[in-house]
């Protein structure tokens, strides 16, 4: 196919709408199913770009949640404790793709609410019951088996958007816009995020681990393709908490930082023993979570539950042009940061990242996207 007419664009009174080859050529993408709109089709190249990348970095299966262009979560595929596993609502047998899938799903899932979701590898039966129960809008993959297509089209009335993606499919290395009615060109950022970007360690802790690498490899990708300014979260090969959008630098730290604290927050013992009426559906599960962490656990309760945590790794898509970004990083038990650095208070940076014995790389690279 070489066109595909939408429904309308942005809103409603843009019309007409449709998605096409510049050149001419064939569409590498295929409707599976429904009719996926404007925003449907930004939500699902951006996240389809990220799991791409973040497969090629790591080498596991991943997964991510969109929302409005930017990512709610992602994450690679990890066997899921019975803490993850409450914490996601996410039962029975469960392949390495759909605990991405799960993980990625839960590392905001108010944020994630009709989600579209992306993976990639091929959308199995697991992956697809995961998705059954949950408000999503949509899905992309290179592939499907035929159950999990079965089940998929079992939501929203039979009317589930499911895209299929050339898994070979390359953009040209030129790519243009428009915006009122001024035509913009630009390379296409295919700059690799690879474990050459953290090479360059500037703190006095130099102790990279694989997970540290993974989880930093991670948040790079992560802000490739999330609104700027950003900056991600991440802890055990998942984004925790995802600032984006900000036009201040340390106003994304610290929405990504209150994120990531929820994040931990949702398995504290009080949390994880929270009954539910089964016929409950989990939205209003996770509107009630998140109203009993922040109405009825104490202050003291939070702060000395989260005082536990440590490891978690950091991203920012551009550098930090002050320290408090470090302090508040800190508070939210941050030990890893890669950022470009670049900065003329790069000392008064690094110098805040060794009074935390934090590691920190300077990538050189900025990752704006808009």
């Amino acid at each position: 196919m070489k066109e595909l007419e939408l429904k309308y664009g942005c809103n409603p009174n843009q019309k007409p709408a449709r998605i096409f080859m510049a050149g001419g050529g064939e569409l590498p993408v295929e409707v599976v199913n429904g009719r996926p709109g404007y925003i449907n089709f930004m939500d699902a190249l951006n996240s389809w770009q990220l799991v791409r990348a973040l497969k090629l970095a790591t080498g596991k299966p991943s997964a991510a949640s969109f929302k409005h262009v930017s990512p709610a979560g992602a994450a690679i595929a990890r066997e899921l404790s019975d803490e993850d596993r409450r914490a996601f609502f996410a039962e029975g047998e469960l392949s390495p793709i759909a605990t991405a899938y799960a993980r990625a799903r839960g590392a905001d899932r108010l944020c994630s609410y009709g989600d579209w979701a992306a993976l990639s590898d091929t959308c199995d039966a697991e992956t697809a019951r995961l998705l059954l129960p949950e408000v999503s809008d949509g899905i992309i993959a290179p592939g499907y088996t035929a159950e999990a297509l079965e089940i998929l089209r079992q939501k929203r009335k039979g009317n589930y958007n499911v895209v299929r993606i050339d898994p070979d499919y390359e953009p040209q290395p030129i790519e243009q816009r428009d915006i009122f009615g001024i035509r913009f060109e630009q390379g296409y950022n295919a700059l690799p995020i690879t474990r050459g970007c953290l090479a360059n360690i500037v703190t006095e802790n130099r102790e990279l681990g694989e997970d540290a690498v993974n989880d930093l490899l991670l948040a790079l990708i992560t802000l490739k393709y999330t609104q700027s300014n950003s900056v991600c979260y991440t802890q055990g090969g998942q984004t925790i908490g995802v600032g984006a959008g900000q036009q201040s630098r340390v106003h994304c730290t610290r929405l990504a930082g209150d994120k990531a604290d929820n994040w931990h927050l949702r398995r504290h013992p009080k949390v994880l023993e929270l009954s539910f009426d089964p016929a409950l559906k989990r939205a209003e599960r996770d509107n009630e979570i998140d109203r009993f962490i922040r109405e009825e656990l104490t202050e003291n309760e939070k702060r000395d539950f989260l005082a536990k945590f440590t490891g978690v790794a950091l991203g920012s898509d551009a550098f930090f042009p002050f320290g408090d970004n470090i302090e508040r990083a800190a508070a939210s038990g941050v030990k890893y940061v890669a950022q470009p650095g670049g900065s003329i208070r790069d000392d008064n940076v690094i110098e805040t990242a060794n009074k935390y014995g934090m590691v920190m790389c300077f990538t050189g690279i900025r990752l704006f996207h808009h």
